[in-house]
């Protein structure tokens, strides 16, 4: 299983930069499915118009880089009692977002890993790719037909279920799935902290945890806390940098919309044509906007993120003293072992294996 993800992933690496490999090794892969993927790839914001070309190739890029070997085992090398026994597989039902391109690619991955039975719905937003990828997996190891399935209807008669949505969603889904183990996961979003001496070069990587996906992802930073006497235009001036953004019809719709309803309701805000920055105490921005708090000691700033870390999914700083932070410009770059909301899949996919 192993190698079979480590091959899909060295050949989903032409596709992070559209390029066609010359490798031998891949050649077979590439007459039955390079074209496939690439007119998927060019083709999804058809379908879902905030899925870019680009975002979709970004998206593809971080997964091949996880399904390298050497992430690959030692990932797995904590987990002594995976692949599970196969007189212990479960059936694993798996609820898929569609926020961003193959969000839901962890899961697919850590089922079928761990040794158990994939039943997947994916999100209408977010069809295509995975199923694609599915086949191209069964290709490179037969094996794996028999353990994937999709449906379109409701999950029913699966041994656990992995479910992701909104906070809405997830408490319908823990109803729906009391009666069986289950991971349900609901809305969070990355925060970063900055004390005022990021070089440019760094705003510009937080740039890209805020605008990568348009921000729809749950490790995009959606809140700042900055110094009480950080100077903003100093941010802003940086992200102008992002401005092609604002030529995509649905984020300037949001720009737009955002900054009306502002604008009318006489509320303060900052503005450089690609994102709108306010101050508030929430963690969640809508699309097009960043929230800010200010802060006088970071201690503030520590106790806060506990108070909040049901709703916070990475913390980005470049400050030190933050336990399990990453550096800006990382958060759409994950480890196989950054797990969503702090759960271990694969633990709960080696537990499940032991309920009668």
């Amino acid at each position: 299983m192993i190698r079979a993800f480590g091959i899909a992933g060295e050949y989903l690496h032409q596709h992070s930069i559209g390029e066609k490999s010359s490798s031998p090794e891949l050649s077979a892969l590439n007459n039955k499915f390079f074209d496939l993927f690439e007119d998927t790839i060019l083709r999804e914001h058809i379908n879902n118009p905030w899925f870019t070309p680009d975002f979709v190739r970004n998206a593809i890029g971080a997964i091949s880089s996880m399904l390298e070997l050497t992430n690959l085992n030692t990932w797995l090398q904590e987990y002594d009692c995976l692949p599970v026994d196969p007189s212990r597989q479960k059936t694993v039902g798996v609820v898929m977002a569609g926020n961003i391109p193959l969000v839901g690619f962890h899961d697919f991955l850590s089922v079928l890993i761990s040794g158990h039975k994939f039943f997947g719905k994916p999100s209408s937003k977010d069809d295509n790719l995975i199923r694609i990828f599915a086949d191209l997996l069964i290709e490179i190891e037969p094996g794996f037909a028999e353990r994937i399935e999709f449906t379109e209807d409701y999950l029913k008669n699966a041994d656990a279920q992995i479910a992701t949505g909104s906070d809405n969603s997830s408490r319908y889904f823990k109803y729906y799935f009391k009666d069986i183990p289950h991971i349900i996961r609901k809305n969070r979003n990355g925060v970063a902290i900055l004390d005022g001496h990021e070089s440019r070069e760094t705003l510009l990587k937080l740039g890209e945890d805020i605008f990568t996906y348009f921000g729809m992802g749950c490790r995009n930073v959606t809140k700042l806390y900055i110094p009480e006497n950080y100077d903003l235009t100093i941010l802003l001036e940086a992200l102008e940098d992002f401005a092609a953004l604002s030529n995509h019809h649905k984020y300037a719709n949001n720009i737009d919309y955002q900054r009306t309803i502002h604008l009318m309701g006489r509320e303060p805000f900052l503005d450089n044509g690609v994102v709108l920055v306010k101050e508030s105490k929430n963690i969640s921005s809508p699309v097009g906007f960043v929230f800010y708090e200010k802060y006088s000691e970071l201690d503030f700033v520590r106790e806060e993120l506990k108070l909040l870390e049901d709703q916070i999914q990475c913390v980005v700083t470049s400050v030190s003293g933050f336990e399990n932070s990453v550096l800006p410009g990382e958060t759409q770059h994950p480890e196989l072992w950054d797990y969503s909301d702090g759960v271990d899949t694969l633990q709960f996919l080696t537990d499940i294996a032991n309920v009668e």
